[in-house]
């Protein structure tokens, strides 16, 4: 699966910005997707997750409530809203591939997008 990150940026604290990561390669509704972030000095962190079908998704507490993962199989395409930004929010975002079944984590991801950046001023 090749996986190519799009959107990111600069936004100010309390705006949105979105994120989309298309896939290609393999049959996309087969993989779980997961939305992963690290900043400077500071390990890789689990953001949000989203099962094959769209129907269930997941989230670290620190973005519960603020982030939505969503993925359109038809388009090969997961995406990632993230509302009422944060400026610890800033990071180099990447999405991954988990094939179903198997436990999406920082450490257990099949396939990795290259990141994009999002900057949340203050």
């Amino acid at each position: 699966v090749q996986l190519q990150a799009s959107g990111g940026g600069l936004a100010q604290a309390g705006n949105s910005l979105g994120l989309s990561c298309a896939a290609s390669g393999r049959t996309f509704s087969n993989y779980g997707m997961g939305w992963f972030r690290q900043s400077p000095g500071k390990e890789r962190e689990f953001v949000a997750a989203v099962s094959g079908s769209g129907g269930s998704t997941n989230y670290a507490d620190s973005v519960k409530g603020r982030f939505t993962a969503s993925r359109d199989n038809a388009k090969n395409t997961v995406y990632l809203q993230m509302n009422s930004l944060k400026p610890e929010d800033t990071a180099v975002y990447c999405c991954a591939a988990r094939i179903l079944y198997r436990p999406l984590t920082t450490t257990q991801v099949d396939y990795w997008g290259q990141g994009t950046q999002v900057t949340v001023s203050s």
